[in-house]
Formats: C-alpha cells, structure tokens, sequence
C-alpha cells in the first residue's frame, strides 16, 4: 500500500465532517512551511464546525508552539468549556468527577487540554495556576493516563 495516496490523512482526527478533516489535514501540512496559512486553516475548520474538538486542539497546539501562549490559553480554555458540555460535566474543573478509565471522547478531551493549560500555565510562569491545575487533574485523573504527569514533574523541576 502506498502512504502518500492522497486519501490518507496526514493526521488522523477521528470522526469528523469531512470539510473540516479536509481544512485540519490542510493545516497540518502548512504548519511546516507557512504557520499563519495553517493558524487561517485551524479558524476556519473551528468556525465551520464548532462543536468539533480537533480544531480547538490544532490552534492551542500550534500557538503553544509559536509561543503566543495567551492566545493558545484562551482557545484551549474555549475547546475544555465545548468538551465538558459535551460530556455533561459542570464547567469548573473543580467539580469533575474522579475517574478510573478515561476512555477517547469529550471527557479525554477536556482532562487532555487541562494538562495543555497547565502546560501553558508554566511556561507563562504562572506556578500557582499550574499547581491548580495538576492537582485538578491528580484527583480527576489519578492514574494519569492523559499524561499530566510529565507537566508535574516539569513544574517541580521549575521550582527547585
């Protein structure tokens, strides 16, 4: 089988629209060569579909990158508000439940781009934000599957 058939997803997102699978598929190829085409094809693939979580995650990805980590901040804190409506959990973190087995889907989602934050929390050297958010994450994901841990280690290694 050859991998360069143009069918192939560069990425692959999941169940999506096909016309915003088409813009994320397009935006990661341009993120190589042209960050402001892909950050236009994120926005666009997000304004047509909302609801979908891969676009929130391409834009707070690449702008954590580009180190406009303000702006990355506030689509991550964006794309968390759209996952936790769609799981039918409450809007503050602090209120999600403890879970055992995070399973794909909005959940996953939301505990994923609370790791991002507290990423991004770090970098901007907001510690407290980042130790708020780690112990959010340690109750609600104790097993750390979404891989939070390496944040806190990251964080304890900033302070010491």
């Amino acid at each position: 089988m050859n991998a360069q058939r143009a069918d192939v997803d560069v990425v692959n997102f999941g169940e999506l629209d096909p016309k915003t699978n088409e813009l994320l598929q397009q935006g990661v190829v341009a993120y190589r060569t042209d960050r402001e085409k892909a950050d236009s094809l994120f926005k666009q693939a997000l304004a047509l579909t909302p609801q979908e979580l891969a676009p929130y995650y391409c834009l707070y990805k690449i702008h954590t990158y580009m180190g406009s980590l303000d702006y990355a901040a506030d689509v991550a804190t964006e794309g968390m508000k759209e996952a936790t409506r769609q799981a039918g959990w409450p809007s503050d973190p602090k209120a999600w439940p403890a879970l055992t087995d995070v399973q794909d889907g909005p959940a996953r989602f939301a505990l994923y781009t609370l790791k991002a934050l507290s990423f991004i929390e770090l970098k901007r050297g907001h510690s407290e934000r980042t130790k708020e958010y780690l112990d959010i994450l340690s109750r609600a994901d104790p097993q750390g599957s979404v891989g939070w841990k390496v944040i806190e280690e990251l964080a304890q290694g900033s302070v010491q």
